[in-house]
């Protein structure tokens, strides 16, 4: 006579192979489930003889359970197991998804309202829309109504500048919207990847999560496809047709490749992907804190380059 114990979502089990379920224990919650291994310690307690599970009877054991008054508990069961796991499923990846692309989807409108207000305001002040390039000055100078006095604009009745004016209103709302995003989207990766926020920044770090599908994987991946996240198009270009391969993808707008020349833009961005593939790997395995640290590495390096480059250009030819 052989005894095994045998949990599932119902309950823990100790069941016999000639007389079957010989003693149990139904959880009366997920909760309870969730402690199964107090009822398992238990058991094994009381049984000291009774084998683990073996998976390979588990459509023999399975079949203890056809009786339906076991059906209408797996129904309810499953269902508070699936709640479980889809709350679980929630993280921070998430939030740093979604308001990444809220900030992208607000660019875009802001621009576009923008636009629409400049040919809107052209009627009224022409010399205004075209004197200034700055969306934002631009909005606050509708807001103000200028409007010079040899103006060659209409002269507009007021409910018509009444509503530019709103629009403009509407606007700046955006815009403050985006800084408060901002502000939140910083905050949640200084608290999920504080390494990957100190190197990246929050919206380059951010969209760096976004392309990789989150902190996990980009933790995994090397940080040659790090580089050129952001350029899969142009990769595939390369793939298929044999153009030039990009030097680097998202990382582009990174203050450090920005401020290198075009012909070091390439190597800049392998050494920032180089370092950022360091920060996902501290974030996601809860290493310390260094991403600071790899940024002045980085920077301390890029400023010794450009120097040792300088004063080979200063060595007179003999």
């Amino acid at each position: 006579m052989t005894k095994t114990i045998f949990t599932n979502i119902l309950g823990c089990f100790v069941i016999d192979d000639n007389k079957g379920i010989i003693e149990q224990k139904l959880f009366a919650d997920y909760a309870a489930y969730s402690q199964r291994e107090d009822v398992e310690k238990a058991f094994r307690a009381k049984h000291p003889k009774a084998l683990p599970f073996p998976e390979e009877n588990f459509p023999t054991i399975l079949a203890l359970f056809a009786d339906q008054r076991y059906f209408s508990l797996f129904h309810e069961r499953n269902i508070e197991l699936t709640k479980a796991a889809l709350k679980a499923a929630v993280s921070d990846d998430d939030f740093i998804f979604q308001t990444i692309s809220t900030l992208k989807d607000l660019d875009k409108i802001c621009n576009m309202l923008a636009k629409r207000l400049r040919e809107w305001y052209d009627l009224y002040a022409p010399e205004v829309v075209r004197g200034i390039e700055s969306h934002a000055q631009f909005v606050a100078a509708v807001l103000e109504r200028q409007k010079s006095a040899d103006s060659f604009g209409a002269d507009l009745a007021e409910t018509d500048v009444a509503e530019m004016q709103e629009l403009a209103r509407k606007i700046q709302g955006l815009s403050a919207l985006q800084e408060q995003q901002e502000a939140y989207l910083e905050s949640v990766m200084k608290k999920h990847c504080p390494n990957l926020l100190a190197v990246a920044g929050a919206k380059i770090g951010a969209q760096l999560l976004d392309h990789a599908k989150g902190l996990k994987r980009l933790a995994l991946l090397p940080a040659s496809t790090i580089q050129l996240l952001g350029a899969e198009k142009a990769l595939f270009r390369h793939m298929t047709t044999g153009s030039r391969s990009p030097k680097y993808g998202l990382l582009y707008q990174h203050p450090l490749v920005q401020k290198a020349r075009p012909s070091e833009r390439g190597k800049v961005a392998r050494m920032l992907a180089d370092k950022l593939s360091l920060c996902a790997r501290l974030d996601f395995f809860k290493g310390g804190l260094h991403g600071k640290e790899y940024l002045q590495e980085l920077e301390k390096k890029l400023a010794a380059n450009t120097l040792q480059k300088q004063k080979k250009k200063r060595v007179p030819k003999p």
